[in-house]
């Protein structure tokens, strides 16, 4: 590589920042633009659900690197700019604002954004979504005036929202399409634990509810369901999920199926363009599958990857999905992608909620949760890792080191 070569990183996001500081540590001697469309240096968004939503961390723990890194690296951080476009053919991006700028290797990484419910009322005043930093700022002045907190989605970040405003001493109304928070991921049997914790903690849970209408004047008051009860409050966090942000890729030309098209090397269908984090939808080598994962850990290490991929090191994503949340007194951890499963494995306590949970298909380990158990990550991914077919009785068995469960 030489000096006069640019690799432009679109998205100061986690993924986009540890690129951008993997081309460096990779001693990549080249510009290294690094764009995002916020105001500030990127930061890493899981404490915003959390201990930066309660106000218990400020910024800089949620930053990804300290303010001087950028400089101190020659990284080229240009904040408030978004790229408007894409020429693969010329290789060159359009910014606003900065015009064209030349690329020799392009990174995306745009993430992706929250889903709205477009139902009557939608518009109405104290109705959040959770994202970006700014957002979590604004829901925080909010949560500190409300009374009554409405949570619409029992997914990751709602089920940390309700529990978080829980900690702050609201009163909360969780809400959910489905039987059980979680239940997309987790099932509706280890739903259930959550479903309980948050009962225990004070929260009012409306289950198996549809959302109809938002009601009040300017302000959201009401809530009311699909059976036609109603739900008080005067503040409503919507979280349903989200959507890769495909655009830019998708005016490009690049390949788009639920996300951003890439191998196991995240390179996509055009040379030189690459893609990582939310918006990736990555053959995974290991599991093989084609995985989007919208969780930190993949935008922590996927970022690296393709650095070194944009340097022609020819390195695959190999790494286990993974993710963690913390609601009240519980922590937990999730190593596999359990798209499928036929068996659900308990080994410890369930009751005091201090256990690992374990989903098999075909008597094969495809992913296992540790709730409040700690220092067994790494057994827990090398047993997706393997794809052994294992014995459920050992599994259960608390006596029995995980390491050591083997074939049949």
């Amino acid at each position: 590589m030489t000096a006069q070569q640019t690799f432009v990183i679109a998205g100061a996001s986690l993924a986009g920042a540890k690129a951008a500081e993997s081309l460096r540590v990779e001693e990549f001697d080249g510009r290294v633009v690094l764009i995002g469309e916020e105001a500030v240096r990127p930061y890493e968004r899981p404490p915003l659900s959390k201990a930066y939503l309660r106000g218990e961390v400020g910024f800089e723990k949620a930053a990804v690197h300290e303010a001087a890194f950028y400089q101190e690296h020659e990284i080229e951080l240009l904040t408030s700019t978004t790229v408007t476009s894409i020429d693969p053919a010329a290789k060159q991006v359009t910014l606003e604002p900065g015009g064209q700028l030349g690329y020799d290797q392009l990174l995306l990484a745009t993430g992706a954004t929250p889903r709205h419910v477009m139902i009557p009322g939608a518009d109405l005043e104290e109705i959040h979504y959770l994202r970006s930093l700014s957002s979590c700022d604004s829901l925080r002045e909010a949560l500190a005036r409300a009374t009554r907190v409405v949570v619409v989605g029992a997914g990751w970040i709602g089920s940390e929202v309700a529990a978080s405003a829980r900690q702050l001493g609201k009163e909360v109304a969780l809400i959910e399409a489905a039987q059980v928070p979680l239940e997309r991921v987790l099932g509706t049997e280890v739903g259930t634990m959550f479903r309980d914790l948050h009962a225990d903690h004070g929260v009012e849970l409306h289950m198996g509810a549809g959302v109809e209408v938002f009601r009040g004047s300017n302000t959201v008051e009401e809530v009311v369901l699909a059976d036609g009860s109603v739900v008080a409050g005067d503040l409503v966090v919507v979280g349903v999920g989200v959507s890769p942000r495909t655009e830019l890729a998708e005016s490009a030309g690049l390949l788009i199926d639920n996300g951003i098209v890439v191998d196991e090397h995240l390179a996509t269908s055009l040379p030189g363009i690459w893609a990582a984090g939310d918006v990736a939808n990555t053959y995974h080598p290991v599991l093989d599958a084609r995985i989007r994962l919208e969780h930190w850990s993949a935008a922590l290490n996927q970022g690296p990857v393709a650095a070194k991929n944009m340097l022609g090191q020819g390195v695959s994503y190999r790494k286990i999905p993974y993710f963690f949340s913390d609601q009240y007194d519980l922590g937990m951890e999730y190593h596999g992608f359990a798209a499928t499963w036929d068996q659900v494995v308990y080994r410890g306590d369930r009751d005091q909620r201090e256990l690992i949970v374990f989903w098999l298909d075909h008597g094969r380990v495809v992913a296992g949760m540790n709730v409040n158990v700690w220092d067994v990550a790494d057994q827990i991914a090398a047993l997706v890792s393997s794809k052994r077919v294992v014995d459920p009785h050992q599994l259960a068995d608390v006596s029995v080191d995980l390491s050591v469960i083997g074939d049949l």
